[in-house]
């Protein structure tokens, strides 16, 4: 039975999940169709623009990404902090670029002056934008539907595109939330699409890159912050070059030419993580086959389940073993 959205969403534990959507049956959200020849390729760039937009007006960001051929890959992370900081006016602004709003909201941005009954009526829909606007299941659903509507047009087509809901798994700490990120950008690599990062098209990883050449990184995606700063800050908890490099030696570890395992050159984040090479070699090829619920460390586990009120703890096993 699927866990209801509100039961996987924990705030207090973690701001980082990893969403994935897929598409229904043979539908194809990208790629070429074997049997009709048709390409879809042009759709990548649908998801990525849409990516943008969302990025910009939501209060979340977006830290990884992959658009495969009948799937979405996206590590989110959720800034309910800013949401709370932004006053009424900005938060019925930003609405408004995704939605029409209500006939209250449009005479509020008008400038027109709400009555004392119209006023609670207002305050309580801008208390609603306001949830929305750090809310996972609003920025997928918008995404999603986006998409869908676009491809039926496309394809002349009605009915549903997507398999369903959006899956969607909590990051618990810094090691869940590397391993899930490596495992995100280095998805070409593993269908053999691409044979490197930079040639990883329609991810974050290539985004990245391409940035770090000019010694920047990316507006739309979230910054690496190093681990200088506070545990959990808002900004990844990694150095970028360390990140960078450990997806370049990961994907090494791949190829069919190599051995399964990660070289003697240990990187300095594998080291502060505490995973061993063999586990991490696992974790970034294996992530959603071995996890099918909140990923981290048990220590990790046992907080997010109590502030749940969750019995059971999925994964517990594999995330003992794994992140040892």
């Amino acid at each position: 039975m699927a866990i209801a959205r509100k039961r996987q969403v924990s705030l207090v534990d973690t701001k980082y999940y990893h969403c994935i959507s897929r598409c229904v049956r043979r539908a194809f959200l990208c790629g070429e169709d074997r049997f009709t020849g048709q390409s879809y390729e042009h759709r990548r760039g649908w998801v990525e623009d849409k990516l943008g937009e969302l990025a910009k007006v939501f209060c979340i960001d977006v830290c990884a990404y992959a658009v495969m051929s009948n799937h979405t890959h996206l590590v989110l992370y959720v800034d309910d902090k800013k949401a709370n900081r932004l006053n009424d006016k900005a938060i019925v602004i930003r609405w408004h670029k995704l939605c029409k709003g209500t006939l209250l909201t449009q005479k509020y941005i008008q400038g027109e002056k709400l009555s004392k009954v119209e006023l609670i009526f207002f305050n309580q829909t801008v208390k609603q934008y306001r949830e929305r606007l750090a809310s996972i299941s609003w920025f997928m659903r918008l995404l999603n539907e986006n998409i869908a509507r676009r491809a039926n047009k496309e394809d002349n087509s009605t009915g549903r595109f997507w398999e369903g809901r959006f899956k969607s798994q909590a990051l618990l700490d810094e090691a869940a939330i590397a391993a899930c990120m490596a495992y995100v950008d280095l998805n070409p690599i593993r269908a053999k699409m691409a044979n490197t990062p930079e040639e990883s098209d329609h991810t974050s990883a290539q985004v990245r890159l391409i940035c770090a050449k000019e010694g920047k990184q990316p507006k739309q995606l979230l910054r690496f912050a190093g681990m200088s700063r506070q545990i959990m800050p808002k900004g990844l908890p990694f150095e970028l070059k360390s990140y960078l490099e450990l997806v370049e030696l990961t994907g090494r570890a791949m190829r069919e030419d190599k051995h399964g395992h990660i070289d003697n050159m240990t990187l300095p984040l594998l080291e502060r993580l505490n995973i061993s090479s063999e586990n991490w070699l696992k974790l970034t090829t294996q992530f959603t086959r071995v996890f099918h619920g909140a990923v981290g460390r048990p220590a990790s586990q046992e907080g997010y389940c109590e502030n749940l009120n969750r019995k059971r703890r999925a994964n517990i096993s594999n995330c003992a073993k794994l992140f040892a």
